[in-house]
């Protein structure tokens, strides 16, 4: 019997899409998330979100919460409207989310509110524990 070359196993790398209004920490977190080894790409709006989302098909995405027309939560029920098992990691410096967080846990709970600012190291260790996770 002949066996073909054995095709070594490459580990799939996971795709984060990082949403925040403020340009610096998207594109902050997501140069963090490259450099750990994540292939991360940030956008700036809910709206780009969704368009980013349905284009790349993220496994996480990470989300500010209040951004301008369309907010983080609003992007995240776009988005699992096509990518169900998405990962979702929302976060805000808002201490005035309260209502929109409990209309959003009624609906979905299978995400985690952090308060902004987020560590790096902090955020690394959140995503890399999703990956040990049974999906």
């Amino acid at each position: 019997m002949t066996v073909g070359p054995l095709i070594p196993l490459i580990p799939c790398i996971p795709r984060i899409l990082v949403v925040d209004d403020e340009h610096i920490i998207a594109d902050s977190l997501a140069m963090i998330l490259q450099q750990q080894g994540y292939s991360a790409q940030a956008v700036y709006s809910g709206e780009e979100a969704v368009v980013a989302a349905a284009t790349h098909a993220p496994d996480v995405v990470i989300s500010d919460i209040l951004m301008g027309e369309m907010n983080g939560i609003e992007a995240v029920a776009k988005i699992r409207e096509f990518l169900p098992d998405c990962q979702v990691l929302l976060f805000s410096g808002q201490p005035g989310i309260v209502d929109m967080l409990a209309q959003a846990r009624q609906k979905d709970d299978s995400f985690e509110i952090f308060p902004k600012p987020i560590h790096p190291d902090v955020l690394v260790e959140l995503i890399r524990s999703r990956d040990r996770k049974p999906h």
